[in-house]
């Protein structure tokens, strides 16, 4: 009874709370809905594209008491507010918020209120944040980094994901394409770019559940080599190598990139979404052992996020560090293709794919949304929210232009000869 009294005396202050909060917003409408139902927002009189659900009153102390990205990921993961509608829009309102810069005196004022708050305990049995042990970027933390995001379940990815399973930006020839038919379209434009020959060893570094090594070898006749550090990634990759017939020409194993065995090399390389993981600190580290494992006259097409020296991330504890990908690294291309050159490598093309992955995210959203009573068969509550919300704001980060994705053709000349055809016709035939 006592605890009801309160609920509804926090209702007339949070309204105030928020009035306050957003006097100077002006951007994607929204609503909240408190937790006994009252609707407030900005501008009433526009269509809110997301309303956030307030459960209890203590939501707003967690979410603004010490606002930052983490607070309020953390807010959202365990259900202190929900989300409804585009999910996407409500990053607009945590731009907003880590744009402010009150006074002492509103801090004060706001910070009052919420302290008035109550503030729930939440229970200890929830996915938790990432604890990793180890020097940063050593084989056996990496290993841990890995094994926290992939082995979650194959088969909470296999609901979202295309039937091929593959987890990086699609290549899309129209917006309202499949996504199925875009991620085969992006297999097949990288083993073009790669200009792969019937009888040519590939290297994969970081295969994931397979699908490129197996369209390789399957369509170029390649004798393709993929390497991941999840174990569930690649038992699943080589029971699909094994169903499509591709034994003696296609494997996945467990190994480190730091591990490859060099003495035989490789004609083709190609890494897709895994040199996120790399770091800074080993860059030339990674960049010098591709260049070790390339045979001269080979390419090395290296596909990765990259970060904006124009638009850069706000400051403070990121949540995707925490609960998604632990020790991830975003570094500017400028960077990446500057320590590649150090390391020997020619820069032959670079191209940017950033609409196309911001297309892929809201797909994985939609699909994800669609599925949520099934993927609580393979992943609790918790894991299924931050997979939504790292994707939703993943894909606003592209669309924003914060993030992108590059894909870069790194050659390792013989002699002098890049043995490259003088155009990118073939590309496109």
């Amino acid at each position: 009874m006592q605890a009801a009294r309160v609920w509804e005396r926090s209702v007339p202050g949070a309204q105030s709370f928020l009035n306050d909060l957003f006097a100077g917003y002006n951007a994607c409408p929204f609503a909240v809905r408190l937790w006994d139902g009252t609707v407030w927002s900005p501008v009433p009189e526009k269509m809110p594209r997301c309303t956030l659900v307030l459960k209890h009153p203590g939501a707003l102390r967690r979410m603004f008491l010490f606002p930052n990205e983490v607070t309020l990921g953390e807010a959202y993961i365990y259900d202190d507010f929900d989300i409804e509608g585009d999910v996407e829009a409500g990053f607009a309102l945590a731009d907003y918020l880590f744009e402010l810069r009150p006074s002492l005196f509103e801090k004060l004022r706001l910070g009052r209120y919420l302290l008035r708050l109550p503030a729930e305990e939440r229970p200890g049995s929830l996915r938790q944040a990432a604890r990793l042990r180890g020097a940063e970027h050593s084989k056996a933390r990496d290993s841990l980094a890995v094994t926290y995001h992939y082995n979650v379940s194959n088969d909470f990815y296999r609901l979202w994901l295309d039937r091929r399973m593959v987890y990086s930006c699609a290549y899309f020839t129209d917006p309202d394409e499949s996504l199925d038919a875009a991620q085969e379209r992006k297999l097949d434009y990288i083993c073009r770019k790669l200009r792969l020959k019937e009888g040519e060893r590939l290297l994969d570094i970081g295969c994931g559940w397979g699908g490129l090594i197996i369209h390789a070898a399957r369509h170029y006749g390649v004798q393709a080599h993929g390497i991941t550090l999840s174990r569930p990634q690649a038992d699943l990759a080589n029971e699909r190598i094994r169903e499509a017939g591709l034994e003696e020409s296609c494997r996945a194993e467990v190994r480190d990139y730091r591990e490859v065995d060099e003495t035989e090399g490789y004609d083709k390389l190609v890494s897709v979404g895994m040199f996120e993981h790399v770091g800074k600190s080993r860059l030339a580290e990674y960049f010098a052992k591709a260049w070790r494992l390339l045979r001269p006259g080979g390419v090395f097409l290296n596909h990765g996020i990259a970060s904006s020296l124009a638009l850069p991330f706000p400051e403070g504890p990121s949540f995707i560090d925490r609960y998604v990908f632990p020790d991830g690294e975003l570094l500017p291309i400028a960077t990446s293709l500057e320590t590649a050159e150090g390391c020997g490598f020619e820069v032959r093309d670079l191209e940017s794919l950033r609409e196309h992955y911001a297309m892929t995210l809201r797909r994985w959203v939609r699909r994800l949304e669609d599925c949520h009573e099934e993927a609580l068969s393979f992943a609790d509550e918790v894991t299924y929210r931050v997979w939504r919300i790292y994707m939703a704001g993943s894909a606003y980060g592209f669309r924003t232009g914060r993030l992108n994705l590059y894909q870069a053709l790194l050659a390792k000349p013989a002699d002098g000869d890049s043995r490259l055809p003088l155009t990118r016709a073939d590309w496109y035939a």
